[in-house]
């Protein structure tokens, strides 16, 4: 939370005092949450180019966000006794530290693939695992934020600019959300069910046999 926090403060204040410019007009002032990207607070220029001030702010942010998410994936892995999904959330923790933060330097566009990939494994593992549960709430949620960052993908690869300067916030601020949801209000006692459930299944199938 601590992570997240800061780095939303950063993030906002970054928005703030950015000159102005978007891909819609590059003449407008200041940072327009319905038209500019997160993107834009990273470039040494601003889209008018003007001298971007809200870069050093937005990279504190992007920091922040980094660790966050990957400490967040690592913790996961804790409460999931399955061992090689938990070994999958903690690569996708440790990656996600890295590839999440050089989404802010000139390797956006790629990085920006990676980072997506790996927090959608990790989401995915962690959504099956839910469904197993009896948290029906952040069964929907998960299945929500799936969607909802599909979507904004799918929005990025047709190049509808428009539409996803929007979806790029709502899949940001969803996916804030869910991890702090999943963060505070589960825990491993949530998950050790569906491996006992597990257990009993594979235990009836042996003895009818």
């Amino acid at each position: 939370m601590i992570c997240l926090v800061i780095s939303a403060f950063f993030i906002v204040i970054a928005t703030s005092v950015y000159p102005g410019g978007s891909l819609l007009d590059k003449n407008s002032i200041g940072f327009d949450w319905s038209k500019n990207f997160i993107s834009n607070l990273f470039a040494e220029k601003a889209i008018n180019g003007s001298e971007n001030t809200s870069r050093i702010w937005a990279l504190i942010g992007i920091i922040f966000h980094s660790f966050g998410y990957g400490i967040f994936f690592i913790n996961m892995s804790k409460k999931i006794t399955v061992r090689s999904a938990a070994t999958v959330l903690k690569l996708v923790g440790a990656a996600n530290v890295l590839f999440t933060f050089l989404i802010a330097t000139p390797l956006h566009d790629i990085m920006v693939t990676i980072s997506s990939t790996l927090f959608l494994i990790g989401l995915f593992y962690i959504t099956v695992f839910m469904l197993r549960t009896k948290l029906h709430f952040f069964k929907f949620a998960c299945i929500i934020c799936l969607l909802t960052f599909y979507y904004t993908l799918f929005l990025y690869g047709s190049g509808d600019w428009g539409l996803l300067a929007i979806m790029q916030k709502v899949s940001f601020i969803s996916s804030m959300l869910l991890v702090l949801g999943l963060e505070y209000f589960t825990k491993k006692e949530d998950f050790l069910q569906t491996v006992k459930s597990s257990h009993g299944l594979e235990d009836s199938k042996f003895k009818s046999f």
